[in-house]
């Protein structure tokens, strides 16, 4: 059942309006036609009974708690009930002769708050079963009783599509007001600590750089927390994915950031499923802890989000590959490129290229599809 949102409520108002206004011309049809009834005192009964119930329902559906399957379910079976009293309180004389049943328009009530509260299967769901309620009380049925059946259900389908259309429009601006907030959090923290935090860790970096010692220690740390806190910045205050249990590649790969680890992403979000986010990061990991341990110096990843699948590269400038040290090492029980690198991205379905050669450095990209392969 879609969630009440702000635009939902302009529609439970009208419903209010609507069962009000038809019940108004239930009284007047009551008023004109009741000399004809079967059982004209318990016709006005009926009457006062329906005015009660629009009472109760304008009121529960007020509130969000009360838009729940126990209301929804009691109107239906209310107006279900009225229904098939009518038989017995018109009378089948009355009602072959042409005499109108007590429902009349007041039968839609319940299907215009089954679609709003649950699109158009609800309403469909509510029309249905009304509608055949109602034409099981005529004998005969006849050609407007049809009419009024295909009228019901087109009422049920049409509004609950344009309540799903409100609760759509809700979400996503509630999405760009928190995008534009968001935005703006970024920008206002991002200016306070280039201000501040950044051109400190900067200067101790540019001062030190030139010094011996512990001096150029502090200076190397100032860098890499100049890095990291530059690439935290760069997502500071951005909103939350939706989307179930989709995760952002870059916040995972954000934390690998340092002096010596630059990591280019795009500007925008790049989803996969929690799992394959969380592997494919490993891995990366594993091939940035092969460049710190093997190679030394800088190392590069680059996240290329390209439509049906994610590719991650990881380069460096050490001194390379020898042809066959890899086979070497897996022949020797050292598996770290074999199963921290390749076996986690085949299990997602991808492909890993190593790309090497003595002096030249090395570069390791990892292709994983959005979704398993078959």
């Amino acid at each position: 059942m879609p969630s009440s949102s702000g635009l939902e409520g302009p529609l439970w108002r009208s419903l209010a309006v609507f069962r009000f206004a038809s019940l108004a011309y239930v009284g007047v049809l009551v008023l004109r036609d009741g000399g004809q009834y079967a059982h004209p005192v318990a016709a006005g009964g009926v009457l006062l009974g329906m005015l009660a119930w629009s009472g109760v329902t304008t009121a529960g559906y007020r509130r969000p708690a009360g838009r729940r399957r126990p209301l929804l379910l009691a109107d239906l079976l209310v107006v279900l009930a009225i229904i098939l009293a009518t038989p017995w309180v018109v009378g089948r004389p009355a009602l072959a002769a042409g005499v109108p049943v007590l429902t009349s328009a007041w039968i839609g009530g319940p299907v215009l708050a089954w679609a709003v509260a649950g699109g158009r299967r609800w309403g469909t769901v509510a029309a249905l079963v009304l509608g055949a309620a109602d034409l099981a009380t005529r004998d005969p049925i006849n050609p407007s009783a049809f009419t009024g059946a295909i009228l019901l259900l087109l009422a049920g389908v049409v509004v609950g599509h344009v309540a799903r259309l409100a609760v759509e429009a809700e979400a996503r601006l509630q999405r760009a007001v928190e995008l534009e907030a968001a935005t703006r959090e970024r920008e206002r923290l991002a200016r306070d600590i280039h201000d501040s935090v950044l051109q400190v860790l900067s200067l101790v970096r540019r001062r030190g750089a030139d010094l011996d010692g512990e001096a150029a220690e502090l200076a190397r740390l100032a860098g890499e927390q100049e890095a990291a806190l530059r690439s935290l910045i760069g997502r500071a205050g951005a909103a939350p994915e939706r989307g179930g249990d989709n995760r952002d590649l870059r916040d995972l790969l954000d934390r690998y950031a340092s002096g010596q680890v630059q990591v280019a992403a795009p500007a925008t979000p790049v989803p996969l499923p929690a799992r394959a986010a969380g592997e494919l990061a490993a891995a990366v990991g594993a091939a940035l802890d092969n460049v710190t341990r093997h190679a030394g110096g800088r190392a590069w990843v680059l996240i290329e989000d390209e439509e049906e699948t994610v590719t991650v590269s990881v380069r460096d400038e050490g001194p390379g590959i020898p042809d066959g040290r890899l086979a070497e090492a897996a022949a020797q029980g050292r598996l770290g490129v074999a199963q921290s690198i390749r076996g986690r991205v085949a299990d997602l379905g991808g492909d890993v290229r190593i790309v090497s050669a003595p002096g030249a450095g090395t570069e390791i990209e990892l292709t994983v599809p959005r979704s398993r392969r078959r």
